[in-house]
This record gives structure tokens, sequence and C-alpha cells, in this order.
């Protein structure tokens, strides 16, 4: 059960603060990448929250493969919002190593689970 799990914690954590960024950006009339970066950054807790679920180890692989990538995804849509001014250097840096962190945990829990089961990545 990963429900309690730290990389749960950070997650959900982390998706208030991109509901956050959100807000702040729609109130800024930028609409189109707020909302890629709303749907991806809070689907990471989603989809660990669903593996907690899992039927099966194959199961639980497949949603945390998918938290991963949308992980990966979040931390893009910062980059293009960082490069396009959309938010600051500094405010970049604290949610992306937040990002970052999340896709080295989840990256691990895959790794050490596939290897584990015999999973092929």
């Amino acid at each position: 059960m990963i429900s309690n799990s730290l990389v749960y914690e950070k997650a959900y954590s982390f998706a208030i603060r991109i509901v956050k960024a959100y807000k702040y950006l729609s109130d800024r009339q930028e609409y189109i990448l707020s909302k890629q970066l709303l749907r991806c950054g809070t689907s990471v807790g989603a989809n660990i929250a669903e593996a907690n679920g899992a039927i099966s180890d194959l199961d639980f692989s497949a949603k945390m493969s998918i938290a991963y990538k949308e992980i990966l995804e979040t931390k893009y849509w910062l980059s293009l919002l960082k490069d396009t001014g959309y938010i600051t250097p500094e405010n970049f840096e604290d949610i992306f190593t937040d990002a970052d962190e999340i896709a080295k945990m989840i990256y691990s829990i895959l790794k050490v689970t596939r290897i584990n089961k015999n999973v092929d990545c």
C-alpha cells in the first residue's frame, strides 16, 4: 500500500502547487499552457493513488509508469512557461526541483518493482 507513502504525499502537495500555479497563470490570462500544466501536474498523484488499488504487480507498474510520464510532461510545461516568461526563473527552480525529486522517486520505485517482479522496463 503506497497511499501513505512519501511519494504519494509529495505528489499530492505538488498537485496543490500546480493548482495554485494554474490560478496564477489564469489570472494573467494564460489559459492554454496553464491548462496543460494543470492536467499533467495533478495527474501524477492520481495515478499513484490508482497504483495503490492495483489488482496485480503489472497493473501497479503500469499506473506508476503513467505517473512517471506525467511528471516528465509536467517538467516540460514548466520549462516552456519559464522560457516564455510566464513564470520567473526563481519560481521555476523551486517547483521544478520538486518535480524532479518526484520523478526520481517514481523511477526508483519502477526500477525496484520491475527488477523484483521480472517485468520488462
